[in-house]
């Protein structure tokens, strides 16, 4: 039981939000450093990082020459995949096959956006339905697992999606619409994601066979990244980049439409970051993009200290949408809602194995074959809290 809350004395990441947070003699946590280092390597916003992201669109555009499609990405409607498609097309013009997985819990501002960005700019979709019942019941197991990583369905399935499709369209490369200037870097040890730990909670909590939702188990993750090759590709961490311009771009070219918070743009993510996070584990999400703007220097740390204070914003009728959805009564819902928590510590996993491999990924990240945000978590032990 951590006795002392301590709070970076640059941005509001603490001792509590992550177990596995260092600070230096300044107090300043590693998350920080980590951003620093990221942005000197990466160039981001300058002409070193755009002559690299030059670089590698060459490259795709070279391995896609006489084909249909030069990479795959994922759309959600929110603002980062739906300013990447308008790069890739309009900035770099590459020619993006956009690929989305429905849960079948889209807001449907969202789902407007994605028509709205991808008619304009003559992408292609492939969309996949999980079907509604197997979907829900993914959602409920982990509701009554009482585990924070409520939403590992999109955080499975929506890159089993991405890597399926690139293979086969013989595709060797996925964007990804992720800003660590804008939306920081998350702290290790809170949550977790894999294939393994996603079919173990269901077995132990669903009650139908999963048929529709594409599950990325380990055999398949291995041979996406080692047979087939394909890369993911963060543009944002190379170019300039703040969601608030973003927004009015897409608002003024497109006529998208904000959904009024980050992580909004589908109802589960929404249910996961505003209500089961702050209520059942005393974890705010709004950390992580609160302390992007510290760095960035968008906003004071007061001021974000003081956001953080306040209640998330919750779409009106979330709470009472999400319960009848995942079946519940009143009472069972509740009762889930104050049982004892549980981590992913208490399931199978493949954690043990990637540690064991980590030889192994580190080839694969020379190679840029996995993401090194993969190698730091999922590689490395977690410090027990």
């Amino acid at each position: 039981m951590l006795s002392e809350k301590i709070i970076c004395a640059r941005c509001v990441y603490d001792n509590y939000y992550s177990p596995n947070i260092k600070f230096d003699e300044q107090g300043v946590c590693n998350y920080c450093h980590q951003v620093e280092d990221l942005k000197e390597r990466y160039g981001t916003g300058t002409d070193f990082g755009k002559a690299k992201f030059d670089e590698i669109v060459e490259r795709m555009k070279y391995d896609g020459r006489n084909k249909k499609y030069d990479c795959v990405m994922g759309v959600s409607g929110g603002t980062d995949s739906s300013y990447m498609a308008h790069l890739a097309v309009e900035e770099y013009g590459l020619r993006p096959l956009a690929v989305h997985l429905d849960n079948t819990f889209n807001n449907s501002v969202a789902t407007q956006n994605i028509y709205k960005v991808l008619d304009k700019l003559n992408i292609d979709l492939v969309t996949h339905v999980v079907e509604r019942r197997e979907a829900e019941d993914i959602y409920r197991a982990f509701f009554k697992a009482s585990v924070v990583d409520f939403d590992v369905f999109a955080d499975i399935g929506v890159p089993q999606l991405l890597y399926k499709t690139a293979a086969k369209y013989g595709l060797k490369y996925q964007l990804e619409g992720h800003s660590f200037i804008a939306e920081g870097v998350s702290p290790l040890g809170t949550m977790y994601a894999d294939g393994k730990y996603l079919k173990s909670v269901h077995s132990r909590y669903g009650t139908m066979p999963l048929k529709t939702f594409p599950n990325m188990d380990f055999a398949n993750f291995v041979k996406w990244i080692s047979i087939y090759r394909i890369q993911k590709i963060r543009p944002l961490w190379y170019v300039n980049y703040t969601k608030e311009d973003a927004r009015e771009l897409l608002s003024r070219e497109y006529g998208w439409k904000y959904y009024d918070g980050h992580h909004l743009e589908n109802r589960t993510g929404a249910f996961h970051h505003s209500i089961i996070g702050p209520k059942k584990f005393n974890l705010d999400s709004r950390a992580n993009s609160l302390s992007a703007s510290v760095r960035s220097g968008k906003i004071t740390r007061d001021a974000a200290l003081a956001e953080l204070d306040t209640d998330p914003v919750v779409e009106p009728g979330l709470e009472e949408y999400m319960r009848t959805r995942l079946g519940l009564s009143q009472a069972e819902y509740q009762d889930i809602m104050e049982a004892p928590t549980n981590t992913w510590r208490d399931f199978p996993t493949y954690k043990k194995r990637f540690e064991r491999l980590r030889p192994f990924f580190h080839v694969l990240l020379k190679l840029n074959l996995i993401p090194e945000s993969f190698y730091v978590k999922y590689c490395f032990p977690f410090k027990e809290e």
